[in-house]
């Protein structure tokens, strides 16, 4: 739903930052529900959506009589926590019982709409210590990633749940990380992703296949250590397709099962993207064999490739520029989607008449078109490379700045490292934009969507090639008479809060920043982190203890005498990726050294904040921090306090 174009008749030249605007930080939350999957049960659409007026749980929904209908009722949180970051954490039966994981105690339950959820997985000795992610279900079986923690160990292996309640048995393990199980058409192999540490899954990961007969002696069809293999998909019981790197971009290939790889497709584009989540896909067969694939430069399109001839047909979205693939019933294919001027949400696509449609946004409202920024791709030039950006101006239908003035803008770092960021209708940018404060978003060296080789800028350079990028990016904006060079500010969360505390120390191109839940130093971090991300230090600095002195010389928490700047950091207490350890290291150097700055501290939120009451306060504060430092008072937005020397 979108508010009619607002006609004003007069603009009011105001100071940038001080604009007011109907968007607020509640706004932001509570007309917002992150629509995350979609599938067809019978002929019904199925999909998940996150809930923050209901403490961020995610609720299993359907439309019933032309309105939404939550299958899995409040308080049930369909929320997997392998490997921390979830991903395939619900499914379907034939005959309509959702299966899902629980996240209060990571069981698997089956609901029968209507009833109560039955557990179909014990309960284990230590709440949370076995989880499930990526299910499927497969005859009487629900195959899933099983993961389990015990006494400090995590081990994982691919296991058959009885849709009964018959009781969990394992089919395969022999790595640390495994993902797609897929079992042939005829039921007698099994194929899936396999990696080691130290190795991330863009990194290098191997496509395996057994006999479910003997599955502890399996054939290594493709991969290595230097190439990621994705998303296996069986043609018939004696080839596969998948996603490969090996040609510096991830395009699609088939495979026998002596190992014969065919690329499928060869084009500079990625049909695949980092596997943050289980489940991700990139392409489907199509009933007539073809194949619906998703390609990314810089942005998604949407394809029909021919596996024979290797032609793409390409289908018009309109401007849907950020493309997820979800469930398909004959030829209508449900779509995650959203655009610059198209908000997120749940779409469903007739790849007959391509007819695109909207099933469930992501929001209630969103704000009047007039209040919406124009993303707009930017290409700057770094001292050693090109750096891709979106830029958002800052934009009011009732007030511009003042004669002469230039608009602070807030440069956003998205997390990973390996993220990638589209133009977008974000209502965040909007709530910043309406205001007089420009938004760049940046896809520093590191990033996907780009090939691997943009993706490899960042080895053993985290901490210098995005931050390089993030000061490129700004600096254009600056030099090009579009931004002011004095009131420039840097926001990024996880480990793009990383690049925010780096940046603030080793520069002094910003004002101020603001870091959610970032790395701030690396010795601890990776004895205090989960299990996941341990290693991936390995890449992005080097491996220990050969890097330790990297280590200690890059992490800013070490060199918080070359900040001069006011920080704000926001943590979440229950955060098992980025601990408050981290922020709370950062906080006491700044404290040292007199550094006037806040630490927010939420209780309840792990990575990534999910309920209403938290989001506001975030926003809010993140706002009136800049500012203060920047010079404008943001009108009806309450004041931070900041800890300062004095204090």
């Amino acid at each position: 739903m979108r508010v009619e174009f607002t006609r004003v008749e007069q603009v009011t030249a105001l100071a940038y930052g001080s604009w007011p605007s109907p968007i607020t930080a509640a706004d932001l939350s509570s007309a917002g529900h992150p629509v995350e999957g979609g599938r067809f049960v019978g002929h019904e659409i199925w999909w998940s959506e996150v809930r923050p007026t209901e403490q961020g749980r995610t609720a299993i929904c359907r439309h019933v009589d032309g309105q939404v209908e939550a299958i899995l009722p409040a308080p049930f949180n369909a929320r997997t926590r392998v490997h921390e970051y979830g991903g395939g954490a619900w499914t379907a039966t034939p005959n309509g019982d959702l299966v899902f994981a629980e996240f209060s105690d990571q069981r698997i339950y089956r609901l029968t709409p209507g009833d109560a959820p039955l557990p179909l997985t014990p309960a284990p000795a230590v709440a949370s210590s076995i989880r499930y992610g990526e299910l499927s279900v497969v005859g009487t079986d629900v195959i899933a990633v099983r993961e389990t923690h015990d006494a400090g160990a995590v081990t994982r292996d691919i296991v058959a749940i009885d849709l009964g309640g018959g009781g969990v048995r394992s089919l395969v393990s022999g790595s640390n990380f495994l993902a797609y199980p897929r079992l042939s058409p005829d039921g007698s192999r099994i194929a899936w992703i396999a990696w080691n540490h130290p190795q991330m899954p863009w990194d290098g990961t191997e496509l395996r296949v057994a006999s479910l007969a003997d599955p502890s002696s399996w054939t290594v069809l493709m991969g290595s250590t230097e190439e990621s293999v994705l998303q296996p998909e069986w043609i018939d019981d004696e080839s596969l397709y998948v996603i490969s790197d090996r040609s510096g971009w991830w395009n699609l290939y088939s495979v026998t099962l002596d190992g014969a790889a065919t690329p499928v497709s060869t084009l500079d584009a990625d049909f695949g993207a980092p596997l943050w989540q289980l489940g991700a896909r990139w392409y489907t067969v199509l009933d007539d064999g073809t194949l619906l694939t998703v390609r990314t430069v810089g942005t998604d399109t949407l394809a029909v490739l021919d596996p024979v001839t290797g032609t793409l047909d390409d289908i018009e979205l309109d401007e849907v520029t950020s493309v997820g693939l979800g469930g398909r019933l004959g030829s209508t294919v449900l779509l995650r989607g959203g655009g610059a001027q198209v908000p997120s949400g749940l779409f469903a696509v007739d790849l007959a008449t391509r007819e695109l449609r909207s099933v469930r946004s992501s929001f209630e409202s969103i704000p009047d078109v007039a209040y919406l920024p124009e993303g707009r791709r930017v290409t700057f030039r770094g001292p050693e490379r090109e750096v891709h950006a979106i830029a958002y101006a800052p934009r009011n239908p009732s007030y511009e700045g003042l004669d002469g003035e230039l608009p602070p803008y807030v440069a956003f770092v998205h997390g990973g490292p390996t993220a990638h960021v589209a133009p977008a209708l974000n209502p965040v940018f909007a709530y910043f934009t309406s205001r007089g404060i420009g938004v760049v978003d940046v896809n520093y060296g590191g990033s996907s969507g780009y090939g691997r080789e943009y993706r490899n800028r960042l080895r053993g350079q985290w901490g210098v090639v995005d931050v390089e990028d993030t000061i490129a990016a700004v600096r254009g904006l600056a030099d090009a008479g579009l931004a002011d060079p004095n009131r420039l500010a840097i926001e990024g969360g996880s480990a793009g809060g990383w690049t925010v505390l780096a940046a603030l120390t080793s520069s002094d191109v910003f004002a101020c920043g603001a870091s959610y839940f970032g790395v701030a130093e690396l010795e601890m971090f990776v004895a205090e982190t989960h299990d996941f991300e341990s290693r991936y230090i390995d890449g992005l600095i080097g491996p220990l203890p050969e890097a330790i002195d990297l280590y200690r010389t890059r992490a800013p928490v070490n060199n918080v005498d070359g900040l001069s700047c006011p920080v704000l950091l926001l943590q979440g207490l229950d955060d098992p990726i980025v601990p408050p350890s981290q922020a709370e290291r950062f906080r006491d150097a700044m404290v040292e050294k007199g550094i006037p700055h806040a630490y927010l501290t939420y209780t309840g939120e792990s990575h990534g904040f999910r309920k209403l009451e938290t989001q506001v306060n975030a926003r809010e504060s993140e706002l009136s921090f800049y500012g203060q430092v920047m010079g404008f008072t943001p009108p009806g937005i309450p004041e931070l306090e900041l800890w300062r020397p004095s204090s």
